[in-house]
């Protein structure tokens, strides 16, 4: 049993890091299944419910914007992944995970680049983690409106720029990354 592992959430300035892992079965076949990235809000959330009534086992985590600026973006996303790994309720015999790393989990794990458009598992895993992101990045809209985290859920747009300039960094703010930093850092020297 091979479960797929993927993260969501690298490149924004605000929000957590998100990962997911999934077991499928092995004649598992679903149309129209990829890349988080490549497919709309509508098609991720009903691959979402599929995946949901035919994994062998699945899990999302996290980690906090906290974390992220403890331990660096690539840790905390290999930290997020490690915990979903350690959640889900049938523990895999290894793990195929998007990229380059693997997470610290004690299973034989291969890094697949490209992997969430290249297998099922990593594909599913991607649409777990793009949709729970998206999810927290909504309520936390409901906190910090004047963001617009609804929109452009944290990633570094026009707008979310202009947000920032104008109302500096919340909690949620990456202050490690570096537009929040220079942000933070004009607040200080005013």
């Amino acid at each position: 049993m091979i479960a797929g592992v993927d993260e969501a959430g690298r490149g924004p300035l605000a929000g957590p890091v998100y990962a997911a892992a999934v077991i499928l079965p092995e004649q598992f076949d679903l149309p129209g299944l990829t890349d988080s990235k490549k497919l709309s809000e509508k098609k991720r959330l009903w691959l979402e419910q599929q995946i949901f009534e035919v994994a062998i086992a699945w899990a999302v985590a996290s980690a906090s914007a906290d974390e992220i600026d403890q331990i660096n973006i690539l840790q905390a996303s290999l930290l997020a992944m490690q915990r979903a790994v350690t959640a889900l309720a049938i523990q895999p015999n290894a793990l195929h995970v998007d990229g380059l790393y693997v997470p610290a989990c004690g299973l034989p794990a291969q890094a697949i680049v490209n992997g969430d458009a290249l297998e099922a598992c990593i594909s599913a895993a991607s649409i777990l983690a793009k949709n729970a992101r998206d999810r927290d990045m909504l309520r936390l809209h409901h906190h910090y409106p004047q963001y617009g985290f609804d929109r452009h859920k944290g990633y570094p747009t026009a707008a979310h720029l202009t947000a920032l300039s104008q109302y500096g960094a919340c909690p949620e703010h990456r202050t490690t990354f570096a537009p929040v930093r220079r942000i933070i850092a004009q607040a200080t020297f005013f």
